[in-house]
């Protein structure tokens, strides 16, 4: 197929709802894009044991996936027990961020996922999904080769969270500010655009077949990497800055403005 398209699309926000469900109309608009032969596949900033469910959810069998914003890339192989390995892993020492956080952050909760997948975390990451992890003191954290760091923190609001952050003046990694008080970090220059331009060179599509759908601050690389010959779409509930990043603006995920927008390929 001449004119196939390389499709990234986020998770939380433009597939999946709050509560994890999802809309049937993006799922049977996922599935109708890929009977029609372009290359859909998922860009997101979830461990890849919390992404796999939502591949298998959409019946979505992609070559490779993108996971923990751009740090974690896997690749489809049968022969794997799993079915699944690692194609390309980006990882930094988490000690120094962690100690500046910590320090900026008293109270603050934190998470590290090492490059296996397996994560630790500190006392009150309640709200995240802990299968193949570790409650663990702050100190066990520190000296780990990470691909992802997390910190949360229950006692700032957003704004409130964006000065400190601000103030923290963090170097060497790449951050994205989560639509509540979290704050997700990878490796420096790492994030979801570095990851697909890499799958997109294995998968040898062009840069203006390349369509990208989002709705967060980490999807603004994304979205100036999808812009640059193809398509950016930011979903209609994103924030300000989001959509800005993007060319297009979809329906909000309420509406399942997704399904629309992947309909719109040829």
């Amino acid at each position: 197929m001449t004119d196939r398209w390389f499709v990234a699309l986020d998770v939380d926000g433009t597939i999946m709802h709050e509560d994890e469900s999802i809309d049937p109309r993006v799922v049977d608009a996922v599935s109708s894009a890929v009977a029609r032969g372009h290359l859909v596949t998922l860009a997101t900033g979830r461990s890849w044991s919390t992404t796999r469910p939502v591949l298998e959810h959409l019946e979505l069998e992609p070559e490779y996936v993108v996971c923990a914003n751009g740090a974690m890339t896997m690749r489809r192989d049968p022969a794997s027990a799993e079915g699944w390995a690692q194609a390309h892993v980006e990882t930094f020492d988490a000690t120094p961020v962690l100690r500046q956080i910590r320090e900026a952050l008293p109270s603050g909760r934190f998470l590290v996922e090492l490059a296996d997948g397996y994560r630790l975390f500190t006392e009150g990451m309640t709200d995240w999904n802990l299968e193949r992890a570790r409650k663990v003191e702050f100190d066990e954290m520190l000296g780990q080769r990470a691909i992802r760091v997390v910190a949360t923190s229950v006692d700032h609001e957003l704004d409130e969270f964006f000065a400190i952050v601000d103030e923290m003046g963090l170097n060497h990694v790449s951050y994205a500010i989560g639509w509540t008080a979290w704050l997700d970090i990878a490796p420096d220059g790492v994030n979801k655009a570095t990851a697909l331009e890499r799958v997109r060179g294995w998968l040898d599509v062009p840069l203006h077949r390349v369509l990208a759908v989002g709705d967060g601050r980490n999807d603004i690389e994304m979205f100036h990497w999808a812009r640059a010959a193809g398509r950016a779409v930011a979903m209609g509930q994103a924030p300000d800055e989001v959509i800005a990043a993007a060319r297009e603006r979809a329906g909000t995920i309420d509406e399942a403005g997704l399904a629309a927008v992947l309909d719109s390929l040829p």
